[in-house]
């Protein structure tokens, strides 16, 4: 499928067709990738912007079919192919490979398999959002940067299993950590600071107190944040970091932490800006990368118009400016708080659309400006 062209008045595209995969995922993860096909469209209708959007099947519905939750080179075409992936929430509870962990996931796969070192999660509290701290828009600002590809998931499938004992191997690498540190501090770089202090700071989350893993992971901060004067170190235990990004999250910038942790983390992080439903996600490799929202399938509420689509919005504006389509980002971004502001959408305390997903998705469309400034 190829989005519909416009250049707007004497307007001529400025960049060359966008490529994009679309994995559509399980549960929500359809009406999601929908929801957000139709924001890009628009926004990108504005900007001159062109898309070809390509559909790969992929998640737990293509493992109870093939056996497998991607088809046979559908990896390699990611790889080569496409300029971004967007990708919406996949598995399955029921669906489940011989060793009873969940099939569908595509998690391991791919960010292994495209080398998307880099998990990169917003936390940001919106305007109108019923949150349950007690903060105002732009008080929790951050980022987490999550190493992807090592650490504890590095064992995903590959502990050690007898009938009375289980081990699974925490492993991190002297180059999967300089590379994912070198990604945070240039990432602070780019970011206007903390919102108590505007100081650009990266903090490094572990439990180097406990861990020699961890302590490697310290050690390689330290040295790598060495060549980033500019860029203030900070440290959080991990416990320690799960409490302050609750009681003190305005204290936070750019949040680094292993791939275990960063994911339990993000998950705090969303519940002080109105939900998993509200936080993108973007995986960031130097040849390929893929943007998703950071929560799964919910299968129990798919095909009833409650799934919250900010998340799979604001992932794809984060997969345009990570391919340079940063006017289009802007207009999806500037909608979003617009219509949050006026009041014609609002988002319970439990993370859903009050007035249903397509609902939600037709006014942030009204509220994009009919050409671009």
């Amino acid at each position: 499928m190829t989005a519909n062209r416009s250049t707007g008045k004497g307007r001529t595209t400025a960049a060359p067709v966008l490529r994009l995969a679309v994995i559509r995922g399980d549960g929500i993860g359809p009406e999601l990738v929908d929801s957000a096909l139709r924001v890009l469209s628009a926004a990108t209708a504005r900007t001159g912007d062109d898309l070809a959007v390509t559909e790969e099947p992929g998640g737990a519905e293509v493992y109870r079919a093939t056996g497998a939750a991607l088809d046979p080179g559908t990896l390699e075409r990611l790889r080569t192919d496409y300029d971004a992936i967007l990708k919406g929430p996949v598995g399955l509870p029921e669906v489940r490979k011989p060793d009873g962990t969940e099939a569908g996931l595509l998690g391991g796969i791919l960010r292994t398999g495209l080398d998307t070192y880099a998990n990169v999660r917003p936390i940001r509290l919106l305007p109108g959002v019923q949150a349950p701290v007690r903060r105002a828009p732009g008080e929790i600002d951050y980022v987490i940067v999550r190493e992807n590809t090592e650490g504890l998931y590095l064992s995903r499938g590959l502990g050690v299993v007898t009938p009375s004992a289980v081990a699974d191997q925490l492993m991190v690498t002297r180059e999967g950590c300089t590379r994912v540190a070198r990604f945070a501090f240039e990432l602070a770089r780019s970011r206007r600071g903390a919102p108590v202090d505007g100081v650009r700071r990266v903090t490094c989350v572990d439990k180097s107190n406990v861990l020699r893993s961890y302590a490697f992971f310290r050690k390689i901060f330290d040295e790598v944040g060495e060549a980033y004067p500019d860029i203030e170190r900070d440290y959080r235990y991990a416990d320690a970091a799960g409490h302050d990004l609750v009681a003190h999250p305005e204290l936070f910038d750019v949040v680094l932490t292993e791939n275990f942790l960063g994911d339990l983390l993000s998950d705090v992080g969303a519940a002080t800006v109105g939900g998993l439903g509200m936080c993108p996600s973007g995986n960031i490799g130097d040849d390929a990368s893929y943007f998703e929202p950071i929560h799964g399938s919910a299968p129990t509420i798919a095909g009833q118009d409650r799934a919250n689509p900010v998340s799979q919005i604001l992932s794809a504006a984060m997969m345009l400016r990570h391919c340079a389509r940063h006017n289009a980002a802007r207009l999806i971004e500037d909608a979003l708080t617009a219509v949050l502001e006026s009041g014609d959408v609002r988002v319970r305390a439990d993370g859903s659309p009050q007035a249903g997903t397509s609902h939600f998705t037709e006014a942030l469309i009204t509220h994009l400006p009919k050409e671009e400034p």
